[in-house]
């Protein structure tokens, strides 16, 4: 084992001055970690929150704004008499499931990596993905082989690849840098930036629409199909600007994302570095890119300590075996389950956007340029009115209220609120209509759009933690391309009409509170995170009700709390 060094300590604390004296590389392990979760709120839990936020804030962006992006591609690609300037429905629903096609592969891929070759190694690329992908979609154009539609479709399920990777990294990196009193806030602000992105998106559009507003004014009716000539080239160049500035917070963190150190709780427990790994969190406190230890004693660490850390490895037998028990198979399931729910609705509410926007009057104008003038202010209202106050009204007390009440206590309203909606659809009217609405969005986001991120991030071991996010949230956008492509088509049966486009919505929204009436269920199914360290959660701290032997190396942590169990009588109740 490493012996004390001198010297050098002004320029950066040495790990080996603190626990070099502590034989047991386990208890070592444990002191290092009680750092990280008992240390006060300060710039490196901001710095934390900022890198991993903007990465979501890019993602909310790029996703909410095809919602207009669509709209101004039927103006450019769509103008003739069969379409009179309005994208027609196969190609806007193709446009918007690419994206959640790639995501899951994104997560399911990303999620996995993580867990093999580590979080530093792969946090920043899925961000390089997203800005080549979003710069390569300002880049687009029609051509004789191939339409505009085709296109965007391939960037945007490369995006989403991007976008789905950001899901696991930045919810893991955050919670296993986060201290255990504030972690929950911490992983809700970073989740709480979408909020933020949806918003920019908005005032992008608007601002566009408003430096375009002579050019808009040359349409002589509201008709998309006058928006030709001058108006059309300004309708192709605000497209380009709105998708192209998604790409600029995204370069703003790249550096920050490529120089976080690795996760101390990765190089303990699956790159099994007891040296680097207490290292890096001296290097995280003092906000320093990675921490620097004497490579003769991390090596001579390794090779000692290694083979004494009792926590479980890697291994695809031992993760079948470890989820193959109920008590954590159940877990799995209900993250998975909670978030496959959620999005049918959440997304599948998304697509009506429309029909909301023209309940408060922001649908339509007299012209051209009013009419996306007010699609931009009708987006920014109604996520200012619902969304955002949601996530921070999470953020604020998923610490203090807890998880598992917020996520139940939201689907069961929801429940409520869909069933208003569906049952009542005739009877409630257009105003009654939005009030539910706007409901419904604040409790998406206080409740479980938020919980569901939060969640995964915390109840599993670090050797699985982001394969098993990953899968949570892949379950999710499954969910979300399900509500898009099946259930959202049901919008129309019975006849659409001009005066009655979606006859068959009600019944669309009564299917969503059985979802939501689905989620109740599998919240039952996960624990309560809150104040709890993450070795706690995983079953590592004995005298907890979490703690399994088996996770925690029960002999060495026992002997330590004074036990004289045999090796045999250990082995015997291992094997059982």
């Amino acid at each position: 084992m490493a012996t004390r060094t001198a010297g050098g300590n002004a320029a950066f604390h040495n790990f080996h001055n603190d626990y070099a004296h502590i034989a047991d590389p386990n208890e070592r392990r444990r002191l290092a970690l009680a750092e990280i979760d008992k240390a006060p709120f300060g710039w490196y839990h901001i710095r934390a929150i900022i890198v991993a936020g903007i990465g979501f804030f890019t993602d909310a962006y790029d996703i909410f704004a095809i919602g207009i992006v669509t709209t101004l591609l039927g103006i450019v690609y769509f103008q003739g008499k069969k379409n009179g300037g309005v994208i027609p429905t196969s190609a806007d629903t193709a446009i918007k499931v690419a994206t959640s096609g790639g995501t899951v592969l994104g997560q399911l891929g990303f999620g996995i990596l993580a867990d093999i070759v580590g979080r530093k190694k792969m946090y920043g690329l899925e961000l390089i993905i997203i800005i080549f992908a979003t710069l390569a979609q300002a880049l687009a154009s029609n051509s004789p082989g191939i339409s505009i539609v085709g296109v965007i479709v391939f960037w945007r399920v490369l995006m989403g690849i991007g976008i789905g990777g950001d899901y696991p990294l930045s919810s893991i990196i955050t919670s296993e840098f986060a201290t255990t009193k504030w972690r929950g806030a911490m992983m809700g602000s970073v989740f709480a930036m979408q909020g933020m992105g949806q918003f920019a998106a908005g005032i992008i559009a608007l601002i566009v629409t408003v430096g375009f507003k002579e050019s808009l004014l040359t349409a002589k009716t509201s008709s998309y199909a006058d928006c030709t000539g001058v108006c059309g080239l300004a309708v192709d160049k605000m497209w380009r600007t709105i998708i192209g500035m998604g790409a600029v917070p995204g370069c703003i963190a790249l550096y920050y994302r490529l120089t976080i150190p690795e996760t101390p709780r990765y190089t303990f427990d699956v790159s099994r570095d007891v040296v680097k790994g207490g290292s890096d969190i001296k290097a995280y406190l003092t906000s320093k890119p990675e921490g620097i230890p004497d490579e003769v004693a991390r090596v001579q660490g390794m090779r000692d300590s290694a083979p004494q850390l009792e926590i479980p490895k890697a291994s695809f037998k031992d993760f079948m075996r470890h989820y193959g028990q109920w008590r954590y198979g159940k877990v799995l399931l209900g993250t998975a389950g909670s978030w496959f729910f959620l999005d049918v609705a959440f997304y599948g509410v998304g697509l009506n956007n429309s029909t909301i926007l023209s309940t408060i009057g922001y649908g339509t104008g007299p012209n051209v340029y009013i009419k996306l003038y007010n699609i931009a202010v009708g987006n920014i209202i109604l996520v200012c009115a619902g969304a955002i106050p949601g996530y921070w009204v999470t953020v604020a007390t998923v610490d203090t209220i807890g998880r598992k009440p917020i996520q139940l206590v939201g689907f069961a309203i929801l429940t409520v609120i869909f069933c208003i909606m569906g049952f009542g659809y005739h009877k409630i009217g257009q105003n009654g209509l939005l009030a539910c609405y706007v409901i419904a969005e604040f409790f998406f986001n206080f409740g479980p759009n938020s919980t569901t991120f939060i969640v995964p991030g915390e109840c599993f071991p670090t050797r699985y933690r982001s394969t098993s996010h990953g899968i949570s949230a892949a379950s999710g956008k499954i969910g979300s391309i399900i509500a898009q492509v099946c259930i959202g088509q049901l919008r129309t049966r019975g006849g659409a009409t001009k005066a009655n486009p979606n006859p068959w919505l009600n019944h669309v929204l009564e299917i969503y509170a059985l979802f939501m009436l689905g989620g109740v269920f599998t919240t039952l199914l996960i624990p309560e995170t809150k104040r709890k360290t993450l070795e706690q959660l995983a079953g590592e701290v004995p005298g907890t009700p979490e703690y399994d032997p088996n996770m925690a190396g029960g002999r060495a942590m026992e002997a330590r709390n004074g036990s004289d169990r045999s090796e045999e009588e250990y082995s015997s109740d291992k094997a059982v």
